[in-house]
């Protein structure tokens, strides 16, 4: 299996992801395809100019798949960890996504299971 890493800085998001990952069919499918119930909201990571290159591989590779409900928009889904902690990348696919821009998942909080704070370095490896 080939991996990628990709680092960057920890930020505060405007609470998308919160409300994208409590809506039943996501939630529903996550699990189905990750094995974990989604903890209700992301990690947000703003790419280095060099990760933010290698996330495109991220776009190009096979992927999971959310499917949207209508009105919504599909994402791609990548296992991945950060430290010893399994997580996921999630990838929405809609126009003009910032392509700095990393959304994390995980069963549970990342900012308090791994103590990150705005600002922090932390680095995701990614499976392909």
């Amino acid at each position: 299996m080939k991996r990628i890493k990709l680092t960057g800085k920890v930020f505060s998001g405007t609470g998308e992801g919160r409300k994208y990952l409590t809506l039943p069919w996501v939630k529903q499918q996550i699990e189905k395809k990750l094995g974990f119930t989604p903890y209700p909201g992301t990690l947000n990571i703003l790419l280095s100019e060099e990760s933010a290159r290698r996330k495109k591989l991220l776009e190009i590779a096979d992927a999971m798949k959310i499917h949207p409900a209508d009105g919504y928009c599909s994402g791609l889904l990548h296992k991945a960890s950060i430290e010893d902690v399994e997580c996921a990348i999630v990838i929405p696919e809609v126009a003009g996504y910032p392509r700095d821009y990393l959304e994390v998942i995980a069963a549970d909080y990342l900012r308090a299971r791994l103590q990150l704070k705005d600002g922090d370095t932390v680095t995701v490896t990614a499976n392909l």
